[in-house]
C-alpha cells in the first residue's frame, strides 16, 4: 500500500482538470506537492486555494511536458524541495479534433510529444530516485481512448493506447525486479474538463460547426465530476491497483470491446447516437 499522508507528489498538468483536482485531494490528505504546469497562473491559484485550508508544502514549476530539458529541470527541483517525493502522476494532456487527413503531421507530433513523450520523459527522470524510496508509486493517465478508438481520434488514441502499452510493460519490468515502485494507468471515461474544449484542430478541419458540435457532444457526455476522478485515482493509488478504470462509461466500454474487440464501434455508435437523441442533441 502506498500512503497519502505524509508523501510528496509530483504531479504534471496541475493548474486545471484531473490534475488540479489531484493536487487539492492529495493535500487535503497530508502530502506535499510539487506541481507542474505550462499555466504558472493557474499553479499559482491552485497552491493559493491549498494553502487556504491546508499547512503542506508546495512548490510551483512552470513546465511545457513537450520539451524534455524542462522536465529533467523539474524532477531535479521537485525532488530538491522534496527529498522525501514517492508520487509522480504524469497527468497532463492535449487534445486534437480531426479525422486522420485533416490533421498534419505536425499537428500529431505535437500532440505525442505532450500525451506519449511527456510521460515517458518525466517517468525517466524521477525513476532513480523513486527507486531509492521505502515504496514509491507512477502514475500515468491514459484514457478510456487507450482502450477503444474512436473515427476522429487517430492522433489521440494513438498516444493513449502507447501510454498504456509503455505502462503496463514498465509495471512488468518492475515487478520482476521486486522494484518499490508500483504503477497504475489510469484510463477516465467523460471527465468534465476542458480539454475538448481548448483542443486544437487539425489544419484541413474547416467546419467550425462541426468543431463545435464535437465538442458539445463531448461536453454532454462527459457526466464525472474531477473531483470524483481525484478520489478514484487516490484510491486505486491506496491499493496499488494496477489499472484504474474512471466512470462508469469508461467500464462499459472496457468491457464492450473485450467482449467485441473487432467490431465494438459500431455497436458503440448506435448506443452513443441513442443516447445523444434522448438527450435532444
Amino acid at each position: 500500500m502506498t500512503a497519502i499522508r505524509g508523501a510528496a507528489a509530483a504531479v504534471t498538468g496541475a493548474a486545471s482538470g484531473i490534475g488540479r483536482a489531484l493536487a487539492l485531494e492529495l493535500a487535503a490528505r497530508g502530502c506535499d506537492l510539487a506541481l507542474a504546469d505550462r499555466d504558472e497562473a493557474g499553479l499559482q491559484a491552485v497552491a493559493a486555494e491549498i494553502g487556504k485550508t491546508c499547512s503542506q508544502k508546495v512548490t510551483v514549476h512552470r513546465v511545457d511536458v513537450s520539451e524534455p530539458s524542462q522536465i529533467e529541470a523539474f524532477a531535479q527541483a521537485a525532488i530538491a524541495a522534496h527529498p522525501g517525493l514517492n508520487i509522480v502522476v504524469n497527468n497532463a494532456g492535449v487534445a486534437l479534433l480531426g479525422q486522420f487527413g485533416e490533421i498534419d503531421q505536425a499537428q500529431m507530433d505535437w500532440l505525442m510529444n505532450i500525451n506519449f513523450w511527456g510521460v515517458v520523459h518525466a517517468t525517466r527522470a524521477f525513476l532513480p530516485h523513486l527507486a531509492r524510496q521505502r515504496e514509491a508509486h507512477i502514475v500515468n493517465l491514459s484514457s478510456i481512448f487507450g482502450i477503444i478508438a474512436p473515427p476522429g481520434q487517430t492522433a489521440y488514441a494513438a498516444a493513449k493506447f502507447a501510454v498504456r502499452g509503455f505502462s503496463e510493460s514498465l509495471r512488468h519490468e518492475l515487478q520482476m525486479t521486486q522494484s518499490p515502485i508500483n504503477l497504475s494507468v489510469v484510463h477516465p471515461g467523460g471527465v468534465a474538463t476542458g480539454i475538448a474544449r481548448n483542443s486544437r484542430s487539425g489544419v484541413g478541419m474547416t467546419d467550425n460547426a462541426h468543431r463545435a458540435q464535437s465538442i458539445e457532444r463531448f461536453e454532454a457526455f462527459a457526466k464525472t465530476l474531477p473531483a470524483k476522478a481525484a478520489l478514484r485515482i487516490i484510491w486505486g493509488i491506496e491499493k496499488n491497483q494496477p489499472r484504474i478504470l474512471i466512470g462508469k462509461d469508461a467500464r462499459f466500454m472496457d468491457l464492450l470491446q473485450r467482449l467485441r474487440p473487432g467490431s465494438y464501434w459500431p455497436m458503440l455508435a448506435r448506443r452513443l447516437a441513442k443516447l445523444e437523441k434522448a438527450a435532444g442533441k
